[in-house]
């Protein structure tokens, strides 16, 4: 169950190693096996008490509620001066046992949490006729997640202080891929982020430029255009990566080969950027090993030099090396735009963000390559595919790889850890057998400790089981504030696309609006022209300690379907301008997610000073008004100066309940093709990743 083993770890840790009991209906026989699952996911050691006399667990039959209820008992016989925790889930007769037993001893349990099973869209276990008489606190969720800091609450012990790496990060444990060659996380770290496609491009063009002999390129990425200008000159992207191979580096990509030129577009566009640089000596394979209707949604450049490991470095994030891509802060769109919902304009105007890592992930982020480049299984097997890729001599499969350097040096003071989404799939991806939800997970941890601000720009917020992650965070705490930065409108001009994305859309936000009122602020982007800006990037920055950019959107699709790579970071250096801890942990701001969040938040609001950004409450009122004017400039018929900023509160979500025909028509489209869910069934049932 999703982070309940490290629930139980750190209430015991919590409570100076406190015993942990495990109880359960099945016979002694089946102890041995349930103690090696309990380690293998990840539980604590401690005592397991069986009550079932058969193989056949005595829920199966009825009767095992009362003997729970009497070992417990015994157990707090045993143990007189013991307070106890109750942990369980309502799907059962736990919450009778627990409850009978805090009648009958209502000094001996301290706090009652629930793992919820059903009403899973509620913030509270509804549980009020069975509890009546119980003094203890009773708590739930749908997750240990989110259980824990409400547990934590309970108790009166409130979030650790002084939070570690591992308080944000995700263990290698807690991962739940033990396939993937990948460290937990790396340290010592420079992460520069790249806003803007313009930035990213200059980059990406001078890092390939230097890139010769003995040197190696690996790419993976969505859609390519050979044709596409890294700079205003040139080069083109194929004139970049053919002239790194033509100098003599190993140039190897990964693109995804789209199911259909009908489904997408870029069929076309990879197959002849593929083409062009395997003519230069490269190796380029396009890649369809996705569960139906998904994609590799993976946008990564990795450069590394073998004379050379101080200058390897490798680039991720929300941006492909594609048409429209190229915008710049001023945001008059890339003249080499591919078409998009017209509300945009002729040359949409895009926001994006790439980081640029140098130093021990950039071995991890390597390897992610590899394990993709050599798993074994057929780039495709649809004949569709099979025929016009022999027919072009696309190969189809890749040539083996050298082995890889050691890591870089440490050259910075960041933490980083890589995510990545990866469905469970036949034939396995051996990497991932059971697939890997890691973005969802580090996610669910990260908000778990957020307490001041949330700051999130992303092109889809449209799931209800993502923003329902959100949604719990902004009901635990109560000073807690969400700014979202998202699209006026998807980028499609199907309308049905986009009255189905809009459905989604319009759940998640009021969903989040509902559970945070005043302190959610959701906007979207526009020009000095008055044009909207779509808004492609995809990062989250937790009470500037804890940031994450990557190729993931925050929907079920990224979360759980697609592959997706993302980078969380945490900078060891401090940042003392007042508030020098906005969470109020002992955290404190850290220098790179404090800089990022005001970078993007300046360039939103057209502000050059930091004042009223530093401290997150202010920097929420500043948004708010800021948003306010603009819009009722805009209602007065744009007359008198224009306001400074460009974001306006966005409308969507704000309408109550949706026409009955898209509830009953259009959202099992949606949620079956635009927004599929890649767990397996027990994990969808259970709301788990």
């Amino acid at each position: 169950m999703l982070a309940m083993p490290r629930l139980v770890r750190a209430l015991s840790a919590d409570l100076g190693g406190a015993p942990v009991v495990y109880v359960t209906a099945f016979s002694k026989v089946m102890a041995r096996p349930i103690t090696t699952v309990l380690g293998r996911d990840g539980y604590p050691p401690g005592t397991l008490v069986t009550v079932g006399r058969s193989c056949v667990p005595r829920w199966v039959v009825g009767g095992s509620r009362v003997r729970k209820l009497a070992r417990i008992e015994q157990l707090a016989d045993r143990m007189p001066s013991a307070q106890w925790v109750l942990l369980g889930d309502d799907g059962g007769h736990d919450p009778q046992v627990f409850f009978d037993f805090a009648r009958r001893r209502p000094d001996r349990v301290a706090v009652i949490g629930f793992r919820q099973v059903f009403d899973l869209d509620r913030s509270k276990v509804e549980l009020s006729s069975l509890a009546r008489g119980v003094s203890a606190a009773v708590v739930g969720a749908p997750n240990g997640e989110e259980l824990l800091p409400r547990v934590r609450s309970a108790l009166g012990i409130g979030q650790p202080r002084e939070g570690s790496v591992g308080d944000w990060f995700l263990s290698e444990l807690e991962r739940g891929n033990g396939a993937t060659r990948l460290r937990a996380w790396t340290e010592g770290n420079k992460v520069r982020p790249l806003v803007h496609g313009c930035a990213y491009y200059d980059a990406v063009a001078r890092k390939l430029a230097a890139a010769g002999d003995g040197d190696s390129v690996h790419f993976v990425g969505w859609r390519g255009d050979a044709d596409e200008l890294l700079a205003e000159g040139g080069p083109t992207v194929v004139e970049a990566l053919a002239g790194a191979a033509n100098r003599g580096a190993r140039v190897c990509g990964l693109l995804w080969h789209a199911h259909t030129g009908v489904v997408g577009s870029q069929a076309g566009p990879n197959r002849k950027l593929a083409l062009a640089v395997n003519a230069a000596g490269g190796e380029v394979l396009l890649d369809q090993r996705v569960l139906p209707f998904g994609c590799h949604h993976q946008k990564m450049v990795v450069v590394r030099h073998a004379a050379r490991p101080e200058d390897d470095v490798a680039f991720l994030g929300g941006i492909d090396l594609d048409h429209g891509s190229r915008d710049n802060a001023v945001h008059r769109g890339d003249r080499q735009s591919v078409g998009a919902n017209p509300v945009y304009g002729p040359n949409p105007a895009y926001h994006d963000v790439q980081l640029e890592l140098q130093g021990p992930a950039v071995r991890d982020a390597e390897e992610t390559f590899r394990e993709r480049w050599q798993n074994p299984a057929a780039v495709s097997r649809l004949p569709w595919h099979v025929i016009p890729d022999r027919i072009h001599g696309l190969p189809r499969s890749g040539s083996p790889l050298p082995p890889a350097s050691p890591a870089p040096p440490v050259t910075g003071t960041c933490a980083v850890q890589l995510l990545r989404t990866y469905p469970r799939r036949r034939p396995r991806y051996p990497y991932a057998p059971r697939g890997e939800r890691s973005i969802a997970l580090a996610y669910t941890k990260a908000l778990g400790r957020a307490e001041q601000l949330i700051y999130v720009e992303d092109q889809y917020l449209w799931s209800f089981d993502v923003a329902r992650i959100f949604a719990a965070a902004l009901q635990r705490s109560t000073r807690l504030h969400l700014i979202a930065v998202v699209p006026r409108r998807p980028d499609n001009e199907n309308q049905f696309y986009n009255d189905s994305a809009m459905l989604g859309h319009s759940e998640a936000v009021a969903m989040v609006r509902e559970a945070g009122g005043e302190r959610v602020q959701v906007l979207d982007v526009e020009n000095l022209q008055g044009l909207p800006v779509y808004v492609h990037s995809k990062l989250c920055i937790v009470d500037d300690v804890w940031a994450a950019v990557g190729s993931d959107n925050f929907n079920t699709r990224s979360w759980t379907h697609d592959s997706e790579l993302t980078a969380a970071v945490l900078d060891s250096e401090r940042d003392r301008r007042a508030p020098t801890d906005p969470g109020r942990l002992g955290d404190g701001a850290r220098r790179f997610a404090r800089e990022l969040r005001l970078t993007l938040m300046r360039e939103h609001l057209d502000l050059d000073e930091d004042d009223d950004l530093l401290d997150p409450v202010r920097a929420a009122d500043t948004v708010r008004k800021s948003a306010a004017e603009l819009d009722a400039w805009h209602d007065g018929g744009c007359r008198g100066p224009r306001p400074a900023g460009r974001m306006r509160s966005h409308s969507v979500g704000q309408g109550g309940k949706l026409p009955a025909r898209h509830r009953w028509l259009t959202a099992p489209i949606y949620r079956s093709f635009l927004d599929p869910d890649g767990r397996p069934l027990d994990m969808r049932l259970r709301r788990t990743y």
